[in-house]
């Protein structure tokens, strides 16, 4: 596989437009945290016009920016951005999600800009989270078939990114394992219910970058930068 930015990613930083962050705090300093990256996305509630101004608030930051978009028109051309990362559900339950989705993506947009646009093989893990509603996500699933699942994304499919996502719950540490220890070069990314040193440190263990989306909405920067550290040191 060819080098990638989050070859040396520990930490992102995932902001949803659809909601509010704590009185006082600025996209500024949740830049400023020191993530190693900022994603750009949520399941509910998103728009174009949010996106831009999320990402126009963070464009004047140092720090990556890219878009994760949840559906096809709510894709924006801003060239602050880095690029798209894509989600692609592996264990969703209608194709859509799968392909469909990405297909449409194409047809209307004419122009892809390839060189900017990568997926990321979701296993979507929590039944209980808007992901796994409105992807119709199969989570019964044990380590073996997510390390499966993983194996399948990065020898068959060529994906440079496996997201495990437990979105807003805490995972479990032996699923997470199991997904790291089935890959090879692909990047595993755990994303899911971190909300301080310790859990940061714990998902760090087994996942190459960690990935912290409502502790920023509900705790601010503070919280944020801890597990930031803890991503660094693990």
């Amino acid at each position: 596989m060819t080098t990638c930015p989050w070859d040396d990613w520990n930490h992102v930083l995932k902001i949803d437009p659809d909601k509010e962050l704590p009185e006082g705090v600025t996209y500024g300093d949740l830049c400023a945290t020191g993530t190693d990256a900022i994603e750009v996305g949520g399941t509910m509630g998103i728009t174009e016009e949010n996106m831009e101004a999320v990402v126009d608030a963070c464009a004047e930051h140092d720090v990556p920016l890219y878009q994760e978009p949840s559906s096809p028109d709510v894709v924006i051309d801003n060239r602050a951005l880095e690029g798209y990362l894509i989600p692609t559900v592996f264990n969703a339950g209608s194709p859509f999600w799968i392909t469909g989705a990405h297909k449409e993506w194409v047809r209307l947009d004419g122009d892809m800009d390839w060189d900017r646009t990568w997926t990321e093989a979701y296993i979507v893990m929590n039944p209980e989270a808007d992901v796994a509603t409105y992807t119709e996500a199969d989570c019964d699933l044990d380590a073996e078939d997510v390390a499966a699942y993983a194996e399948v994304a990065e020898r068959m499919f060529g994906q440079e990114i496996v997201y495990v996502e437990y979105s807003g719950t805490f995972g479990d540490e032996e699923i997470v394992a199991a997904a790291g220890d089935a890959t090879e070069e692909t990047t595993l990314f755990y994303g899911g219910g971190i909300h301080d040193y310790d859990s940061a440190a714990t998902m760090a263990q087994h996942a190459d970058v960690i990935v912290v989306g409502d502790l920023a909405h509900d705790e601010g920067v503070e919280a944020v930068r801890e597990t930031v550290e803890a991503a660094r040191e693990a």
